[in-house]
């Protein structure tokens, strides 16, 4: 979770200032501001606690990613899953293909 950008969407959605989400979280304003900006981290609970402030609750989903220690390499391997994907597994007795000339111009 980004907490820097969470904050500030659910501070601007619920039309909130930072004062007025300081007063409800139980924080200072100047908190908020370093969580928005990114001056500071705050930790899960505390971010939990100035989002419900403003009106709004968080939800996560786990999203398994491809283990790698180069991510570059991560990247690839799940662009080329997904490519494979979009190919059928078996092909049908009827599948219909392009038939391409030879060099000399004859079709088969």
């Amino acid at each position: 979770m980004e907490a820097d950008r969470a904050l500030a969407n659910a501070r601007r959605r619920s039309g909130l200032t930072l004062r007025q989400l300081g007063e409800r979280a139980g924080t200072s304003h100047a908190t908020i501001s370093a969580y928005e900006h990114r001056r500071a981290q705050p930790s899960v609970g505390t971010a939990n606690r100035v989002i419900r402030a403003a009106g709004f609750r968080v939800e996560s989903t786990l999203i398994p990613t491809v283990p790698s220690d180069d991510e570059e390499r991560g990247a690839e391997l799940v662009e080329a899953l997904e490519l494979a994907a979009a190919f059928p597994a078996r092909h049908s007795s009827k599948l219909r293909y392009p038939r391409f000339a030879d060099a000399a111009g004859r079709r088969p």
